[in-house]
Formats: structure tokens, sequence, C-alpha cells
């Protein structure tokens, strides 16, 4: 029974993550413009730096360590819910498809950049309100 409880964390927390994608999504892409995936690169940076945030708080010299299980909770169920890599990679694949070049290479490169930038933010973030006091 043990064996079941990482999977329950995961899917409760993906749920939650899913939810709150949609929900994020939704919102931001009311925006007028509509060409560009706004939303899903809006989910894709928050959901990069909130990983970022958690993985420093996995690392157990920290003064706050993450249990194994509020790991697979955060990280692999909210963060792998919430981010959206195959809603992006249609994306772009519909804007090449409609032969958006400009549109898609700058889907693709804002999404490497921040999502890239974001979690390196989050990460140092993380580490700063992790470190020990000494």
């Amino acid at each position: 029974m043990k064996q079941v409880w990482p999977y329950v964390f995961v899917g409760v927390g993906g749920a939650i993550g899913s939810i709150a994608r949609f929900w994020m999504t939704t919102a931001v892409d009311r925006a007028p413009t509509q060409s560009f995936p706004w939303g899903t690169l809006a989910v894709n940076v928050l959901g990069s730096f909130a990983i970022g945030i958690l993985a420093s708080f996995a690392v157990a010299e920290g003064r706050t360590a993450l249990t194994p299980s509020m790991r697979q909770f955060l990280m692999a169920g909210v963060c792998g819910g919430f981010t959206t890599f195959s809603a992006f990679s249609l994306q772009t694949l519909e804007l090449l498809q409609h032969r958006h070049w400009l549109a898609a290479s700058g889907n693709i490169a804002l999404s490497l950049i921040l999502c890239l930038v974001a979690v390196a933010i989050g990460f140092g973030l993380g580490s700063m309100l992790n470190a020990r006091a000494a």
C-alpha cells in the first residue's frame, strides 16, 4: 500500500496544476491578441520559476528541505500538471502549419529563453530563502 502514495501525491498535485493551468491560460488568452499563445507562454514561464524555487528547497543542506512526498506532490504533480510543454509543441506546430514563421520562431525562442531564465531565478531565490542562517 505504501507504494501507492507517490502516485496519489502526483495525481492530486497534477489535478491541481491542470486546473490552475486551464484557469490561467483562459484568463491570459482573453486578450485581443489571439494569434500568439501568450497563455501557454505565461504558464510555462511561471511553472519554470516555481519548479526552480522548489528544486532549491529539495536540497538537503538548506534550512528547509522538501520531503520526498512533498517533492512528488509539488514538482511532479502540481508543476507537471501546470506546465504545458505538449500544448506549446502543438501550438508551435499550428503556427508553422499556418506559415506564421515569425510567431512560431518567437514562441520557441521566448519559451526556451524565458523558461530557462525563470527556473534559474527561481532556483536562486529559493536558495537564498533556504540558506542556513550563519
